[in-house]
């Protein structure tokens, strides 16, 4: 059983390291392709072997589909607020440690995951009905407080809307499957990539060199995603980028840390949505709901052994990130960075296609448009967070 429990782990990390690396590849999309061969699969194995492949999975992707964000500015829905300071870092030649400062937050994150568990294991079943009726307040809150902190408050509110509208039309679209992937992909990824072609952005030479940060900066972040990371994990409708967004509005943080807040975020919701599995009955991530239906008496013993499972694989996925990382590193300014962005938009449209559908195309037509926009007027992505925080609030309020 304990050969049989290892080889689910590296098995589930090879795939996470695949979903993490290609741009477009959703752990989702690859549970329900498990999910969808369980019929066979579990005269094989037994349930909790499947589980443990897409904990393990999950986990290892929440660390490495941080490279491709950062690398090469096509981001998912958990990595789309790492692509601008990110981005950035690259041009500056530090895109390693900026996939450094995700890593840190990432096995900080699952740390703080695991110290989260029992206090959370005995509060949420009393404190979630009242979060539920209080959710869109927060959010609204949020909202306003981001807006309201922008120099060109009138823009951002634009911004805000506009890409919120855009969220709404598309994620209740009936004939565009898997939404989030255009929708995400065209605001953060080949907006992004698009302005990088016609400004002809060439990578300088990465450095590999030692990481600079106090101790108080990391803490500070750490302790920004404590409460919203939490939070999310038990509502419906959010995940890691509203999380973060809650996060970074508990006062100013340096882009060091924000990368750090991210990091930690994007793992702790990933792990605590297996608590939440486990206390209100309510998976909250696609990893999760794909778990509920292999194993429908969630137990306690199961919960320990995913969570066992999510600290083994975070501890692999350190170093998965950082050799991935350099050798990006080593490569990414030798090529034609133009070119490059024009092979992943080229692939990423294609891969849209196939999962979404041909309509997709139109989807991230719009949202690169959006996100172009975003960007000559000056205002910050995070605005463009308002295609999800939007649709959200609505959810809560209609």
């Amino acid at each position: 059983m304990i050969l049989e429990i290892i080889l689910a782990c590296f098995i589930g990390i090879l795939l996470g390291v695949i979903c993490g690396l290609l741009p477009g590849i959703h752990i989702n999309l690859v549970s329900i392709i498990l999910f969808s061969a369980s019929t066979y699969l579990l005269n094989i194995f037994s349930p909790i072997i499947l589980v443990i492949s897409i904990v393990s999975m999950s986990i290892a992707q929440s660390f490495i589909d941080f490279i491709p964000s950062i690398f090469l500015g096509a981001p998912n829905e958990d990595t789309a607020l790492s692509v601008l300071p990110g981005h950035r870092m690259l041009l500056e030649g530090n895109a390693y440690l900026a996939v450094k400062l995700t890593t840190i937050g990432g096995i900080f994150g699952i740390l703080i995951a695991l110290a989260l568990t029992p206090f959370l294991m005995w509060i949420t079943p009393i404190s979630y009905p009242y979060l539920i009726k209080i959710m869109p307040f927060i959010l609204l809150l949020i909202s306003f407080f981001l807006i309201l902190n922008e120099e060109k408050i009138i823009f951002a509110l634009f911004i805000f809307l506009l890409s919120g509208i855009f969220g709404f039309i598309v994620l209740n679209s009936p004939i565009i499957k898997e939404p989030l992937v255009p929708l995400f992909t065209g605001l953060f990824g080949i907006s992004l990539l698009s302005v990088s072609i016609f400004q002809k952005v060439s990578i300088p030479e990465q450095k590999i060199s030692s990481l600079e940060i106090s101790r108080k900066e990391i803490s500070s972040a750490l302790r920004k995603s404590i409460f919203s990371s939490a939070l999310v994990s038990f509502l419906p409708g959010v995940g890691s980028s509203q999380a973060a967004i809650i996060s970074s509005s508990f006062g100013k943080i340096s882009e060091k840390g924000f990368l750090i807040l991210v990091g930690a975020v994007n793992v702790i919701v990933m792990a605590l949505s297996f608590v939440a599995l486990y206390t209100i009955k309510k998976p909250r991530t696609g990893s999760a709901v794909i778990t509920g239906k292999l194993i429908a008496s969630f137990s306690f013993n199961h919960l320990i052994i995913c969570l066992a499972v999510c600290l083994f694989v975070a501890g692999i996925s350190v170093f998965l990130s950082l050799f991935f990382a350099k050798n990006f590193a080593k490569w990414i300014s030798r090529v034609n960075y133009s070119f490059l962005c024009g092979i992943i938009i080229f692939f990423i449209c294609g891969l849209s296609i196939l999962i979404s559908g041909f309509t997709s195309l139109l989807v991230l037509l719009v949202g690169t448009a959006i996100g172009i926009l975003c960007s000559e007027l000056g205002v910050r992505k995070i605005n463009l967070m308002g295609c999800l925080l939007i649709p959200v609030i609505l959810y809560y309020l209609l």
